[in-house]
């Protein structure tokens, strides 16, 4: 089933599976495409973003689970904390999914990393369907689930047009020059290979 996605603007793109079918206004696509599903979302369109620090956040730090807040609190623990924990296969590849679903919320659609040498947290990652994206060696900053956060260059993946993967997001702001501002804990609606991965409540 085809559906349309659209901004405040009415800045649109039609999806069909995991690919972009077409791209431009709302009322266009819509006339172009009756029966498509329609899903209207505040703020911009904008490609997802790339955490440049995937490694860190995936591999080198767990995500309590609510459960443990009590007890472990809610930020990433990494360094003496994370080795305190002694983490098994099943705690690392919950705290991945964790991991990425908290980065799908702040409109990640892929994570840099080196080679993600835990089988738990690679088959997490693999099953969530964030892309992988190498790198060489550390990227400096300060790993952040928030990209504007992390005092590196904001990367974006390709630009969304008509043939190319279904990844991008929404950001509640009114132009693309509020969001550094503002920051990407403002991600509405994240859609990863055509499917709608994160919407805010």
């Amino acid at each position: 089933m085809l559906t349309i996605h659209a901004d405040s603007a009415g800045r649109a793109l039609a999806v069909e599976g995991a690919w972009i079918a077409a791209a431009g206004p709302l009322e266009q696509l819509a006339a172009a495409h009756p029966r498509a599903r329609v899903r209207q979302w505040p703020g911009i369109l904008t490609p997802g973003l790339v955490n440049m620090h995937g490694t860190e956040l995936l591999e080198e730090a767990y995500h309590p689970d609510p459960r443990e807040a009590d007890q472990l609190g809610t930020e990433p623990l990494t360094g003496d904390a994370l080795a305190a924990l002694a983490l098994d296969d099943a705690r690392w590849g919950a705290s991945a999914r964790r991991a990425v679903q908290r980065m799908l919320a702040h409109g990640t659609v892929a994570a840099a990393c080196e080679e993600l040498r835990n089988r738990a947290v690679r088959d997490a990652v693999h099953r969530s369907g964030l892309g992988v994206v190498g790198r060489l060696g550390r990227p400096g900053g300060v790993p952040s689930l928030d990209p504007y956060a992390s005092g590196l260059p904001v990367r974006f993946a390709p630009p969304r047009e008509r043939g190319s993967a279904a990844r991008f997001a929404f950001f509640d702001v009114p132009d693309e020059a509020a969001l550094p501002g503002v920051g990407a804990a403002s991600c509405v609606a994240t859609v990863v290979d055509g499917r709608l991965v994160h919407r805010r409540r």
